[in-house]
């Protein structure tokens, strides 16, 4: 069973973001591999790592605190299993690189890698409930063409850099530690460009508009994220790119009312409909739907109709849709009508004492 993310971190569901990144560091100090001998000490920092990067995020956390571990994986997240160390050290560089002093984006040699990115894509109430396809335009900074990234004109040759020895990072003496560093020479790349790339100034990347495509499955909910791997920012110099997350917000319906799966109409009736039953006709998502009125309806009672609602955004199956009867009492009678309502009144009333 996985542990709440706020008991990994054992802080409070109300915690700030300094709470919470403050517990992060002392369990990071704590369970750090390169420290923590304990057989169990990898699983717990990874542990700890994913707490942290759902309840940093905003949005993530909001999602986690309103479907928990389901609405996550329905948002795309997946978390850190089966990933290493070294992939939790590239996502959280900026908090490693405070604690242990080594560059962000990874403590050992190697190209950098690109930034995430965020597009916030809004959508129609319907297209939440059925899916969609939808085309983005991103800009964003990709492998230069003329050099394919590496940052070094055509024709031209690295060099192992002579600072690092090709290692990409530089080592050094700090207490009872050997602290890592990002060669300042090469950028933990590992070599040197003598004859720089005139397109891209040597940096292997250059700005672009690219046209990417997202499908929105069926049931998709306000505020849910979908992540697309390696369509982010190129990295410099050749580095691998990082990730594209839509951030997908719903439009609401004029008439309906979502709750999960499950479809909510508030629907006016008169009251004389309500005392002796009849049939109305509902917009539902679907079209439209005949519902019955019972004999006797009450402001708030409900008739179900089954499989009309959200589909079920993983597996098979709908939600209901959910009538609730708005019973409406007139403002304005006209005479005839308060005759009516006089003379039923009456009765009523004669009837009340006859029983009582």
């Amino acid at each position: 069973m996985r542990r709440d993310y706020y008991e990994v971190l054992g802080v409070e569901r109300s915690a700030s973001d300094k709470d919470i990144k403050r517990a992060y560091r002392k369990l990071a100090m704590d369970f750090h591999p390169d420290r923590n001998p304990s057989p169990d000490a990898e699983e717990k920092f990874k542990e700890a790592s994913e707490a942290y990067e759902v309840l940093s995020d905003p949005q993530k956390r909001s999602i986690y605190d309103r479907s928990g571990f389901d609405g996550l994986r329905g948002s795309g997240f997946s978390g850190f299993q089966g990933v290493g160390v070294e992939d939790i050290f590239s996502s959280f560089g900026d908090i490693f690189g405070d604690l242990f002093g080594f560059g962000q984006r990874g403590r050992r040699g190697g190209a950098q890698r690109g930034s995430d990115l965020r597009y916030d894509l809004t959508i129609d109430f319907e297209e939440a409930v059925f899916g969609t396809e939808k085309t983005i335009h991103v800009d964003q900074l990709v492998a230069c063409e003329t050099c394919t990234g590496t940052g070094a004109a055509p024709g031209s040759k690295l060099t192992t850099c002579a600072t690092c020895q090709g290692r990409g990072q530089i080592v050094h003496g700090q207490g009872l530690f050997l602290i890592s560093t990002t060669c300042p020479a090469c950028q933990g790349r590992g070599a040197t460009q003598s004859d720089p790339c005139a397109d891209c100034a040597g940096s292997g990347r250059t700005r672009a508009r690219r046209e990417v495509k997202v499908r929105i499955p069926a049931g998709f909910d306000d505020g849910m994220s979908l992540r697309y791997a390696g369509e982010g920012e190129a990295g410099p110099r050749g580095g691998a790119p990082g990730d594209l997350y839509v951030a997908v917000q719903v439009k609401p319906h004029a008439t309906l009312r979502r709750e999960g799966n499950e479809l909510i109409a508030e629907t006016p009736i008169n009251m004389a409909l309500a005392a002796l039953g009849g049939e109305i006709t509902v917009k539902g998502i679907d079209g439209e739907e005949t519902v019955e009125v019972p004999k006797g309806t009450q402001f708030g009672d409900v008739v179900t109709i089954k499989r009309k609602g959200v589909p079920h955004l993983r597996g098979n199956g709908r939600g209901d849709l959910h009538v609730v009867f708005r019973v409406e009492i007139p403002k304005n009678l006209t005479a005839r009508q308060r005759e009516l309502l006089e003379e039923f009144a009456g009765i009523v009333s004669k009837k009340r004492r006859l029983f009582s």
